[in-house]
Protein backbone atom coordinates (compact mmCIF):
# COMPACT_ATOMS: atom_id res chain seq x y z
CA UNK A 1 0.00 0.00 0.00
CA UNK A 2 1.37 3.44 -0.94
CA UNK A 3 0.51 6.99 -0.01
CA UNK A 4 0.81 8.21 -3.62
CA UNK A 5 -2.29 9.30 -5.49
CA UNK A 6 -3.59 6.77 -7.98
CA UNK A 7 -3.38 7.70 -11.65
CA UNK A 8 -7.07 7.06 -12.25
CA UNK A 9 -8.27 9.83 -9.93
CA UNK A 10 -9.21 13.20 -11.36
CA UNK A 11 -7.04 15.91 -9.77
CA UNK A 12 -8.69 19.36 -9.96
CA UNK A 13 -6.62 22.26 -11.30
CA UNK A 14 -7.42 25.99 -11.36
CA UNK A 15 -8.19 27.02 -14.94
CA UNK A 16 -8.59 30.65 -13.82
CA UNK A 17 -4.99 30.71 -12.55
CA UNK A 18 -3.85 30.67 -16.20
CA UNK A 19 -2.99 33.99 -17.86
CA UNK A 20 -6.02 35.73 -19.38
CA UNK A 21 -4.75 35.35 -22.96
CA UNK A 22 -4.21 31.62 -22.46
CA UNK A 23 -7.71 31.23 -21.00
CA UNK A 24 -9.17 33.08 -23.98
CA UNK A 25 -7.31 30.83 -26.42
CA UNK A 26 -8.65 27.66 -24.82
CA UNK A 27 -12.17 29.08 -24.50
CA UNK A 28 -12.39 30.34 -28.08
CA UNK A 29 -10.40 27.81 -30.13
CA UNK A 30 -12.30 24.63 -29.32
CA UNK A 31 -13.47 21.77 -31.50
CA UNK A 32 -16.98 20.45 -30.93
CA UNK A 33 -17.45 16.81 -31.94
CA UNK A 34 -21.22 17.29 -32.05
CA UNK A 35 -21.22 20.41 -34.27
CA UNK A 36 -18.11 19.20 -36.18
CA UNK A 37 -16.72 22.74 -36.14
CA UNK A 38 -13.77 24.70 -34.73
CA UNK A 39 -13.86 28.00 -32.91
CA UNK A 40 -17.41 27.85 -31.55
CA UNK A 41 -16.29 28.49 -27.99
CA UNK A 42 -16.48 26.73 -24.65
CA UNK A 43 -18.29 27.76 -21.49
CA UNK A 44 -18.05 26.48 -17.91
CA UNK A 45 -14.41 25.36 -18.17
CA UNK A 46 -13.13 22.81 -15.69
CA UNK A 47 -9.43 21.90 -15.67
CA UNK A 48 -8.13 18.66 -14.21
CA UNK A 49 -5.36 16.09 -14.49
CA UNK A 50 -6.11 12.43 -15.14
CA UNK A 51 -3.57 9.68 -15.88
CA UNK A 52 -0.87 12.37 -15.88
CA UNK A 53 -2.61 14.31 -18.68
CA UNK A 54 -4.11 17.79 -18.23
CA UNK A 55 -7.62 18.31 -19.63
CA UNK A 56 -9.91 21.32 -19.97
CA UNK A 57 -13.55 20.32 -20.23
CA UNK A 58 -16.57 22.51 -20.78
CA UNK A 59 -19.69 22.90 -22.90
CA UNK A 60 -19.98 24.04 -26.50
CA UNK A 61 -21.39 27.57 -26.68
CA UNK A 62 -23.48 26.64 -29.75
CA UNK A 63 -25.03 23.27 -28.82
CA UNK A 64 -24.21 22.77 -25.12
CA UNK A 65 -22.61 19.35 -25.66
CA UNK A 66 -19.41 18.53 -23.75
CA UNK A 67 -16.11 19.58 -25.33
CA UNK A 68 -12.75 18.31 -24.15
CA UNK A 69 -9.27 19.67 -24.79
CA UNK A 70 -6.26 17.51 -23.96
CA UNK A 71 -3.14 19.54 -23.30
CA UNK A 72 0.06 18.08 -24.71
CA UNK A 73 3.68 19.13 -24.48
CA UNK A 74 3.20 20.78 -27.92
CA UNK A 75 0.78 23.24 -26.28
CA UNK A 76 3.64 24.55 -24.15
CA UNK A 77 6.53 24.54 -26.67
CA UNK A 78 6.28 28.29 -27.32
CA UNK A 79 6.69 29.20 -23.65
Amino acid sequence: MTDQKTDNQRVPRDFHARPADEQALFLNETWCDHCQALGLGMKDPEEYELFGIVFIEGRCVRCGEPVLTELTEDDFDDE
